[in-house]
């Protein structure tokens, strides 16, 4: 399960998104997620769902490679789904027992959640995927420099963000690789037992703590011995451009932020 979660793992390949400027994917990504919130309606997250799919194609990554990111959620998403299908009221009541129900509302309001959560999950990881950490990190910190005049840390701020998506992956190869050896030991992590694998998840707490103190110690001498000192008088070997292909994109996102807003007041499903 742990090699199936592919938020802040990078994709290396050519495609037209991969080419795309990190501010224009920061800037696509921030408003497919408040569109996904705007959409009031089941008809509009199928043209959204298209949408994704077509995306995916364009970046030449495997479909089936980007779901396998939702897999690891599945629990949460389902959790989510039931704790709205029980505690939203509303509309007629479809089904009760006791002090439960189940009314009319609160399905609905359980389908859009459990939609958004995997619509969200799959945004967020072509995001990831089809930038790279150093990309990502001038990315963020060029859409947050117009703050640096009121003392905003944008350098630091971008860069800890990007550590951090970046360690993802690595700790979860870390735990993928404590768990082995604990199983070779007999620990039993694969047992139908919840509770059972719940407690034997325990003892991996603490040589992973200790692993990613070890690496981010390593990652600090490092940094150090290459002379980081922040972002003051920095520069890049690469200096980020708008290209013709990202104003395309702008346009293309822009329009699909006014579908969303749009699709409110069209009133099918």
């Amino acid at each position: 399960m742990l090699k199936d979660i592919t938020l802040g793992q990078f994709y290396p390949t050519k495609s037209v998104i991969h080419s795309l400027d990190a501010r224009t994917k920061l800037l696509a990504t921030l408003i497919f997620m408040v569109s996904i919130f705007l959409v009031n309606q089941f008809w509009p997250y199928a043209v959204i769902v298209l949408a994704l799919l077509l995306i995916t194609k364009a970046s030449n990554i495997p479909v089936k490679y980007v779901l396998k990111g939702v897999k690891p959620l599945r629990w949460i998403i389902l959790f989510t789904f039931v704790i709205n299908i029980f505690f939203i009221k509303g509309g007629d009541v479809l089904w009760q027992f006791g002090f439960l129900k189940i009314c009319e509302q609160g399905i609905r309001t359980a389908f859009f959640m459990a939609i958004r959560l995997v619509l969200l999950v799959l945004g967020t990881s072509i995001l990831t995927l089809t930038t790279s950490p150093i990309e990502l990190t001038d990315g963020i910190e060029s859409a947050c420099s117009p703050l640096k005049k009121i003392g905003f840390p944008a350098h630091e701020l971008a860069m800890m963000m990007t550590i951090a998506l970046r360690f993802i992956p690595t700790l979860l190869d870390e735990t993928d690789k404590i768990m082995k050896a604990q199983m070779s030991r007999g620990a039993d992590f694969e047992s139908s037992n919840i509770i059972s694998r719940a407690k034997n998840m325990v003892p991996l707490l603490i040589p992973l703590f200790v692993s990613a103190f070890r690496r981010a110690d390593e990652l600090a001498m490092a940094m150090e011995a290459r002379c980081y000192r922040g972002g003051d008088n920095r520069t890049k070997m690469k200096q980020s451009k708008l290209e013709k292909a990202d104003y395309v994109a702008d346009f293309i996102v822009f329009a699909f932020l006014i579908f969303a807003i749009v699709s409110r007041f069209i009133k099918i499903i």
